[in-house]
């Protein structure tokens, strides 16, 4: 019998054997830029040097425990945490994946209000677990799970329609989701006047707000929480992918007085909260700080947003180059599939798509202005081999 694994993505025709910063090898010695990242997981790059030191500190002492008992890492995690989480956010709880935070936030929604609408924008992606999936606007997604029955009414929201938002935001609702900078969607940054009239009337009508910074936190968008852009106090904020720096984390903040309407019993979590993942998202913390990652994201994300649209601003293929900071879109006039693997067989150069027509950028906040020029000189090239 051969044991193949479940084709849940499509195969990329590579082999990996070996990361290291922003490069990956294959098993024939070809190196590439890595701006796929997985999914954006590597923001901090592959084999975080503190990540990887904190990860074998804490397997040298133990691995596996339940979050009924304390450790030393989760203490220091909790004061790393502390530097870096916005302060009405005094109470986390880690679980292993960003559809998992989801999860939980839907749980703490819920008691906290007792009503069954959310608010959700057109285009998000908060993940594909059942009470997740029916969040997430694809349809290609949840059409076929929509039967089994709807736990929430979700109605959506167009992004930056501040003339819309009176309109579906009401006294039913419990809570607004959303992602500062729509990933899957499209990369399509929220306005700040759009942010902060969903954030005044939710308080209007006693929704809570839920921030999804699963992928635009931690310092990807030139800023450590992408919501500093807007000013304002979310009542959660959800984050993962960079957080563990490459170990299967995520994280759930509440404010206190939410975090007092959930308790044992509610949720759990075989994984949640173990010793390995306090240690890495404690490395990552160690990473951010010591090494002025948000900075350097910063500064960097210009540089690669401006190249970009001066060299393929008369491209007839772009049709426009958006983005914050290390999360960058193409928008094409066509779909992307071809240019992804001509970078990856030409270039040598890993990206993924968002939507239908965009070409998504996720690369690590160490990439250099030489590894800038690849990927301006490999995209352009690309875009007129597959034309």
């Amino acid at each position: 019998m051969v044991i193949r694994l479940l084709q849940l993505y499509s195969d990329r025709g590579l082999t990996i054997v070996k990361g290291e910063g922003q490069y990956v090898w294959d098993d024939k010695g070809n190196r590439y830029l890595d701006v796929h990242t997985g999914h954006g997981v590597a923001f901090l790059g592959h084999r975080n040097p503190f990540v990887v030191e904190y990860l074998k500190r804490q397997i040298d002492n133990i691995m596996v425990l339940s979050p009924t008992f304390n450790t030393p890492i989760r203490e220091e995690a909790l004061r790393k945490l502390a530097y870096i989480l916005p302060p009405q956010l005094s109470h986390v709880y880690l679980l292993n994946s960003g559809t998992e935070a989801v999860e939980l936030s839907l749980k703490i929604v819920f008691k906290s209000t007792r009503r069954r609408k959310i608010v959700a924008l057109k285009g998000c992606f908060h993940g594909r677990t059942f009470g997740s999936l029916m969040l997430t606007w694809n349809p290609r997604y949840k059409r076929q799970f929509e039967p089994l029955g709807r736990l929430f009414e979700v109605v959506y929201l167009k992004p930056n329609a501040v003339e819309d938002i009176d309109k579906v935001l009401d006294d039913d609702v419990a809570a607004v989701y959303f992602e500062p900078i729509l990933g899957e969607g499209g990369v399509i940054p929220l306005d700040r006047e759009f942010v902060r009239a969903l954030y005044s009337r939710a308080r209007e009508v006693g929704a809570y707000v839920v921030v999804d910074e699963i992928q635009t936190g931690f310092g990807r968008t030139g800023k450590l929480w992408a919501i500093e852009r807007f000013g304002i106090d979310p009542d959660i904020l959800l984050a993962g992918k960079a957080i563990g720096g490459g170990y299967p984390v995520s994280l759930v903040a509440v404010r206190g007085k939410l975090a007092n309407n959930i308790g044992p019993g509610d949720h759990g979590s075989t994984y949640g909260s173990n010793p390995l993942a306090f240690a890495a998202v404690a490395g990552a913390i160690q990473a951010l700080l010591e090494d002025k990652v948000v900075e350097k994201a910063a500064r960097i994300g210009k540089i690669l947003i401006n190249s970009l649209a001066e060299e393929l601003g008369n491209v007839r293929f772009v049709r426009e180059v958006r983005g914050v900071g290390l999360m960058v879109g193409i928008e094409l006039r066509k779909e992307p599939t071809p240019t992804l693997q001509c970078l990856q067989e030409k270039q040598y150069i890993l990206a993924l798509k968002a939507g239908s027509t965009v070409l998504r950028l996720l690369p690590p906040y160490m990439i250099s202005f030489d590894d800038v020029e690849r990927i301006v000189e490999g995209i352009k090239k690309c875009l007129s081999l597959s034309s």
